[in-house]
């Protein structure tokens, strides 16, 4: 049977949830075998007259601005100081004194006091530098470290800092820690999993318990770093746009780059965008920002790809992986807490171009859809028994286990099938309760927040993940005075979550109130609105705009409590050599004026605009965060979702158990630990297996049988018999194959 076409012009979409409607129509664009044939439309915006209500939120715990500028370097072999004094019982960082500090003389004193003075006015001068901005790097030298899979080769004394504190890279580069907020760092090549590391004086520090409720998420995604998009790395993909077949993703940037033969070619392309698009500097800003989350999108190619007779994908696998636990070192070191978001999917969960493959529907849709959803319940296996290791268990807290399936093509009903397969899956490794592995972040598939009430009661620590943006519905221009109203209108239906579900955060949101952007609707696409050159080039905007987007800010963030931005950095367009989607980076927004320098300036700017409704007071049932009562979902809210395959998969119509799927009989694949040349031989640094237990193979083709390409497979007729093919043997081998880090 002939496929739907295909359009491979998608890019990110997410819809508007407003908390109230109980249905959501099918999204435009989408055609009944669940590929895209146009660019995919949200609803049109509601009427301004209806928006939803929000209030202001209280203040986060703590929220005093830390002045105390006493950091700054010391004696050559002292520890920087800096480090603020804790409150709260919160422990103090580790600190390493080098020789000749201790008592000195009175002339010794005298000398210190005149050097103290002289390093005060340094930093006075450091505090002057706009919040979030880092500077006085080494001009010669690479801002990046090595990419290698150790970490700190050599002793570092300086060990901690604070504001204006001076930085040593793992290559060897410096820079100084512009921090007004009370932030430390702590780098301690002899405890590298050292967590007293705090971003902020409201944050508690990683090794101290996040309360929900009372601590806020101030958080910025680092999209378009291990999963490609193109308009946020633009210039990857504008070098092959004269190809005969278009560049669209990264399936076909991928496939482009490996064709290139030339010098400059090769996926070795990737590889560097991998090591230089984030750096540390730039994780040290986005706590200098006064943030304290990060949310990490990974493909699953950094745990595996497949290379059969049908199914051969062109991704980078393995690569990504050490430079994410160097992300882990960098997070770690600034008290920056990770929401670890697993954003592609076999077969594809959406047909996006951040989905790895743009076009067709196939992870719980068509006929390998199923096979589709058992390969992504094991790279969700081998992640949650990586990141539930002791050593990670604090540093990142939540697991974002599929990012934005297309519930409108998928099911609401065989996503809570999937939903609960990984969540009994993950809590068989973590056990159950208070900070026993990471919160289970499930998306809300662009349905309705109050569609998810009361989903999995008794249920351990799972939260609601939605993605609010107003950028892929109706185009319209409207004065810049109406957007930050716009905005308040999330917070009522936020608020109701909170309350009906638990634990709602919001994953993505930006500045975009129109789809205006390089690439934004994707390679080839047209924008909705006719002149988008004004949004483009922010050089174009006065004080009057600029004032505004920032208040449209601080009312998304009011409004949604606890958020994530996307992005933090869009990169420069190779023809322009300028951001060509400024209201999309966080980055550009600071250094331009129209993000806030506090985000704890947004609390009660939607009351401000006169845009008030249902509170939530910050309690949560106990079972929702941990406590008692949590992993005891009832066997009746079980019998709904239980089914697995789902007893209805979308696409297909026949008899199911002609499905194709997959066998467990592989050996397991791990994920690699970091290396630490400094720290001591006795210390552990994991095998990347949480549950020692768990000796489950992983899933693979039935030899003997064959499968359609499970990324093409709509449209295509269940087979007339079950293939049994010749099955081996189940080999518990897992601990035989810890797979290594891939050599630099």
């Amino acid at each position: 049977m002939a496929e739907s076409p295909m359009n491979p012009f998608m890019s990110r979409v997410s819809i508007a949830s407003d908390g109230q409607s109980n249905t959501m129509p099918l999204p435009g664009g989408l055609n009944n075998s669940g590929s895209l044939s146009k660019p995919l439309q949200p609803p049109n915006l509601r009427q301004f007259s209806s928006l939803s209500p929000s209030i202001g939120m209280d203040s986060p715990r703590d929220s005093v601005v830390y002045t105390d500028t006493s950091s700054g370097p010391l004696a050559a072999g002292a520890a920087l100081a800096g480090a603020p004094e804790q409150s709260g019982g919160n422990p103090a960082p580790n600190e390493k004194t080098g020789p000749g500090v201790g008592k000195q003389s009175g002339r010794r004193r005298r000398l210190a006091w005149f050097a103290g003075l002289a390093a005060l006015v340094v930093v006075a001068a450091a505090v002057a530098v706009p919040v979030g901005v880092v500077f006085g790097r080494n001009k010669s030298s690479s801002s990046s470290s090595d990419g290698g899979s150790g970490s700190n080769t050599k002793s570092n004394l300086h060990t901690t800092g604070g504001n204006g504190s001076t930085v040593t890279t793992e290559d060897g580069t410096t820079f100084t820690y512009v921090n007004p907020f009370g932030g430390f760092w702590v780098d301690d090549p002899e405890d590298p999993f050292n967590n007293n590391a705090q971003p902020n004086s409201w944050t508690p520090p990683l090794n101290t318990t996040w309360t929900w409720g009372v601590d806020k998420v101030y958080g910025v995604n680092l999209g378009g770093w291990f999963v490609l998009e193109p308009f946020i790395a633009p210039a990857l993909f504008q070098k092959y746009q004269n190809l005969s077949t278009p560049v669209v993703d990264e399936w076909t940037l991928s496939q482009a780059m490996a064709a290139d033969t030339s010098p400059d070619g090769g996926l070795s392309q990737i590889e560097d965008h991998y090591n230089t698009f984030i750096t540390e500097q730039d994780i040290a800003q986005i706590a200098g920002a006064g943030l304290n989350w990060i949310r990490l999108p990974i493909p699953f190619w950094t745990v595996d790809k497949w290379t059969t007779t049908n199914d051969t994908e062109p991704f980078l696998a393995h690569t990504s992986w050490k430079y994410t636990l160097r992300l882990f070192r960098w997070a770690r070191k600034y008290g920056l807490r990770i929401n670890l978001d697993l954003h592609t999917a076999p077969g594809s969960q959406n047909g996006f171009n951040h989905s790895g493959k743009s076009g067709q529907i196939n992870f719980l849709n068509g006929i390998m859809g199923f096979a589709n959803a058992q390969r992504m319940l094991e790279y969700i296996r081998v992640i949650a028994e990586f990141i539930s290791q002791q050593e990670y268990n604090d540093l990142i807290p939540m697991f974002g286990i599929i990012n934005e399936p297309l519930t409108g093509i998928i099911g609401q009903d065989q996503i809570s099938n999937f939903y609960l397969q990984a969540y009994d899956m993950i809590r068989n490794i973590t056990g159950t309760g208070e900070r026993k592995g990471a919160f289970i972040s499930i998306h809300d598939g662009f349905e309705s927040l109050t569609s998810w009430a009361d989903f999995f009661p008794g249920s351990d620590r799972i939260n609601l993940d939605t993605h609010p943006y107003f950028a892929f519905g109706a185009q319209f221009e409207q004065p810049i005075e109406r957007w930050p109203p716009m905005a308040c209108s999330w917070g009522g239906g936020i608020n109701v979550s909170q309350t009906a579900f638990g634990v709602t955060v919001a994953g993505e949101f930006s500045n975009g109130i129109n789809d205006c952007g390089l690439y934004l609707n994707g390679v080839g696409s047209t924008p909705g609105l006719p002149d988008c050159d004004f949004y483009m080039d922010s050089t174009q905007w006065n004080q009057t705009m600029i004032d505004g987007i920032r208040d449209y800010a601080l009312a998304s963030m009011d409004a949604l409590q606890n958020w994530f931005f996307w992005t933090w950095k869009v990169g420069n367009s190779s023809v322009t050599n300028t951001v060509q989607s400024p209201l999309w980076s966080y980055q550009l927004g600071l250094e331009g004026g129209w993000m806030p320098t506090d985000p704890r300036s947004a609390a009660g700017k939607c009351a401000e605009l006169g845009v008030t409704g249902i509170a939530f007071d910050g309690s949560y049932s106990a079972w929702q965060t941990g406590g008692s009562g949590a992993g005891t979902i009832s066997a009746t809210a079980r019998e709904s979702f239980a089914a697995w395959p789902p007893s209805i998969i979308s696409g297909i119509t026949g008899d199911l158990s002609l499905v194709p799927t997959y066998t467990s009989t592989a050996v397991m694949k791990t994920l690699p630990p970091d290396m630490f040349t400094a720290a001591p031989k006795t210390l552990s640094v994991g095998d990347g297996w949480a549950d020692p237990a768990d000796m489950a193979s992983g899933v693979t083709e039935v030899a003997g049988c064959s499968y359609p390409d499970p990324w093409m497979a709509l449209g295509l007729t269940l087979p007339t018999a079950t293939c049994t093919g010749t099955v081996t043997p189940a080999r518990l081998a897992r601990r035989m194959v810890i797979t290594p880090l891939p050599i630099a």
